[in-house]
């Protein structure tokens, strides 16, 4: 597709990043990103909930501020009662009031499936925007939130899935990255992106490609959501996880043998995931302890990037 250039257009589709950045005054930016995908909870309210969030995380991976949100539906015409729909738009609504937006409209067309999320717009200076292309040699790498989301849902499909579990990612995946987006800005983090259907090894490797340089990950640092690893070893795999190990397994140089259940977590599509946030090595322990003492108990050091070797991921 032709690119079209202007001035104003800060962060564009060349790098693939998270939102798109518009220049609207000498210091400040628009933010504009849209997400929407099918049902991956039973409860219609949760469900608009998650939607809601993992469409605003867009806009706290750039640094930004959610201002308004549009609302994007398909819905059956028969079979389903509109309560369901208006549940799910409920959800939808009061997580975008959590993060201080509003919905301001949307649209719905009749659709065999069941679909929700959101075109969202952001604020942002143009000084704290963060983008996948700005990591350098010698940052850390934080995560903000365990992985093994996509796994988990697998198995809620399949009628296999621990109510425990669910609960743990039904309330994670609702969870805003607001806070962590807020603090990374105060200490003038490099990069970041947050960790979605591409998941860790896909986005770490647009930060790694989009920066010039190579991403290494320790893979006992990474971590994951209770249990994640023993429904991996059973065999619930989404098929997103095979498109990221066909796309991106020969480009990662594995440093040493990772079980296989632990490899599969690392590729696993993650739905409204942490924030993957690239530091200079100096502010990342104080970083992460205010991150920590704000309530994101798994955040976690994970890695970090040095000059560009012939992989630009490197699992240790």
């Amino acid at each position: 597709m032709p690119v079209m250039q202007d001035d104003n257009l800060l962060v564009g589709t060349s790098t693939g990043d998270d939102a798109g950045v518009y220049r609207i005054s000498e210091t400040e930016a628009l933010i504009m990103t849209v997400d929407f995908f099918p049902p991956i909870v039973d409860d219609p309210y949760t469900f608009g909930q998650i939607a809601a969030a993992n469409a605003l995380s867009d806009v706290y991976a750039m640094g930004g501020t959610p201002l308004i949100g549009l609302n994007i539906a398909c819905f059956p015409p028969k079979g389903m009662p509109l309560t369901l729909l208006a549940d799910v738009l409920r959800g939808g609504q009061d997580k975008m009031h959590e993060a201080g937006a509003l919905i301001v409209g949307g649209h719905t067309i009749k659709d065999p499936e069941l679909k929700y999320g959101l075109a969202i717009t952001g604020r942002i200076l143009i000084k704290d925007i963060k983008t996948n292309a700005g990591a350098k040699a010698g940052d850390k790498l934080i995560l903000t939130k365990p992985l093994g989301t996509g796994i988990i849902s697998t198995a809620l499909k399949q009628g296999k899935a621990d109510p425990d579990d669910v609960g743990f990612i039904m309330k994670q995946m609702a969870e805003l990255n607001r806070t962590a987006s807020e603090i990374m800005v105060r200490y003038n983090a490099n990069a970041a992106t947050d960790i979605t259907g591409f998941a860790l090894i896909g986005h770490a490797y647009e930060i790694a490609e989009n920066s010039n340089a190579t991403v290494r990950i320790e893979a006992e640092k990474v971590q994951l959501i209770p249990n994640a690893l023993e429904y991996s070893k059973a065999g619930f795999i989404p098929g997103g996880l095979n498109d990221n190990k066909d796309n991106y397994r020969g480009r990662v140089l594995f440093r040493r043998e990772i079980p296989g259940e632990l490899e599969n977590l690392f590729y696993d599509p993650q739905t409204s995931g942490g924030l993957l946030i690239s530091i200079p090595a100096e502010k990342a322990e104080v970083l992460l302890e205010e991150i920590r003492a704000a309530g994101i108990e798994y955040a976690a050091i994970i890695g970090e990037v040095v000059e560009k070797q012939a992989n630009l991921i490197e699992i240790h």
